[in-house]
């Protein structure tokens, strides 16, 4: 068994070999026969695949024909000349830069600071500064950063520590100025300049919040004497109120009662008018008329007789009754 094994595994062998050797053969043939055609187009495909590039939102691609930069694209898709142009992006969003620096003060403090700024590169003006400086990187290290350093340095020695601290806006103010002055010939944009901190000494910092602190302490009892004043302001209003309240509830009263004690003498001195007015013309009237005085009397008579009359003496007096 173990001999017919043996040789049935080398029979395959040589099978094996004999059928490799004409696949060969063949491969060899189609290469022969169609090889004018098809390496062309392997070199076209190459060639098309080697000649697309794209460039990427938010940057600017440098154009270099054998080193040269000679344009810049936006981003998309470009086609470039194989095995001789290359291509360099260069980002144009806007970019932070940081720096963070020992300074002094106006009083010659010394203190760390950290100043950062946001910019953007003018996008028409990328090729030139990729001429210039080659890349962003070194347009920063050679241009930027050093004169952001400079200028905040001489603009935190322009105010003491304490304003360093307590006027932080004008101190970013007088960074940002001078800043724009320096960076104005170059192809840039300054998004925003931020003096984000200052670190002054441990004593220092220490004797400010007492010193705040007692301020706040000083506040607050002035704010106290204020509050108390104004109470006692408004007691005293208000005792003026209550008093001209009641001066003038007096004044009505006494207003009232004068009116009232007018009105009353008026009412008495047209009553006495009307009174000695109607004399007066019952006077006339029985001057002109003596039987008014009959007439009245009779008017005024209730039917009764008299019970008594009198004499003829005016010691008698008369009985009618009997």
């Amino acid at each position: 068994m173990g001999l017919v094994q043996l040789g049935t595994k080398f029979l395959k062998i040589k099978l094996n070999k004999k059928e490799r050797k004409m696949n060969e053969k063949d491969i060899e043939k189609v290469l022969k026969r169609y090889g004018v055609i098809i390496t062309p187009i392997i070199i076209a495909v190459i060639l098309l695949f080697t000649s697309i590039y794209t460039i990427q939102e938010g940057y600017v691609g440098i154009v270099k024909r054998f080193g040269k930069a000679i344009e810049q694209v936006d981003a998309g898709i470009h086609l470039k000349i194989p095995f001789t142009d290359s291509i360099q992006e260069i980002e144009v969003r806007t970019k932070k830069n940081t720096e963070k620096m020992m300074v002094a003060t106006s009083e010659q403090m010394r203190a760390e600071a950290i100043v950062s700024i946001n910019w953007t590169v003018k996008r028409e003006a990328v090729l030139d500064l990729y001429k210039k400086y080659g890349s962003l990187a070194q347009f920063e290290e050679r241009i930027l950063d050093p004169r952001l350093r400079e200028v905040s340095k001489q603009g935190i020695a322009m105010f003491t520590a304490e304003e360093n601290i307590n006027k932080r806006e004008s101190v970013t103010n007088a960074i940002k100025e001078a800043f724009l002055e320096e960076i104005t010939p170059f192809p840039v944009v300054i998004n925003s300049v931020q003096y984000e901190n200052i670190s002054l000494p441990t004593n220092y910092l220490e004797s400010i919040d007492r010193k705040q602190t007692a301020k706040n302490e000083r506040d607050a009892e002035q704010f106290k004497l204020e509050k108390q004043k104004l109470e006692a302001m408004r007691e005293v209003n208000t005792a003026d109120a209550q008093k001209q309240a009641r001066k003038l509830e007096a004044d009505g009263i006494a207003y009232k009662i004068e009116t009232e004690a007018k009105a009353q003498a008026k009412k008495v001195e047209l009553l006495g008018k009307a009174e000695a007015t109607a004399i007066e013309l019952k006077a006339k009237a029985l001057k002109n008329n003596p039987l008014i005085v009959e007439l009245t009397k009779a008017q005024n008579w209730n039917g009764i007789l008299p019970t008594t009359v009198m004499g003829d003496s005016s010691s008698v007096l008369m009985d009618l009754r009997k």
